[in-house]
């Protein structure tokens, strides 16, 4: 089975994750696999935070919440990234590798037409990663 669940969070967005979220802390219980929060912070300051270790802070307070509600093995992890909106898949592949996760849960959105031409975020991680990929919309 798995070895190391990663879950990317967007800690501007934690209110759309909750069906992703129950799922890998499920997951993990039911195969005692551990989970890496990993959250991508601007080196700018942003609505979250001033900077990234504010944002790791932060980051790790909701990992340990995680471990409250669900009471599965969890550690966090923040990756750094200049433009958020077009490194974002790049910084994820990279967390993938880092954290050597073979299963990443994330949530997902009702695809438009752009995703057509340009791939999810999902879409590209199991496209270039060795990890398997459970995308949860």
């Amino acid at each position: 089975m798995f070895k190391q669940i990663m879950v990317p969070v967007d800690l501007e967005h934690v209110d759309q994750l909750e069906k992703s979220l129950t799922i890998a802390a499920d997951i993990a219980k039911l195969y005692d696999i551990p989970v890496c929060y990993v959250g991508v912070a601007n080196e700018q300051p942003s609505s979250i935070s001033h900077n990234p270790a504010e944002f790791d802070q932060k980051l790790g307070k909701f990992a340990e919440e995680q471990v409250s509600r669900h009471g599965h093995k969890v550690t966090s992890r923040t990756f750094v990234g200049h433009d958020l909106v077009t490194d974002i898949d790049d910084v994820l592949l990279a967390a993938v590798k880092e954290v050597n996760a073979d299963l990443v849960v994330m949530a997902s959105h009702i695809p438009t037409l752009v995703n057509y031409v340009w791939p999810t975020n999902g879409g590209k991680i199991a496209a270039h990663s060795n990890a398997a990929v459970f995308v949860v919309r």
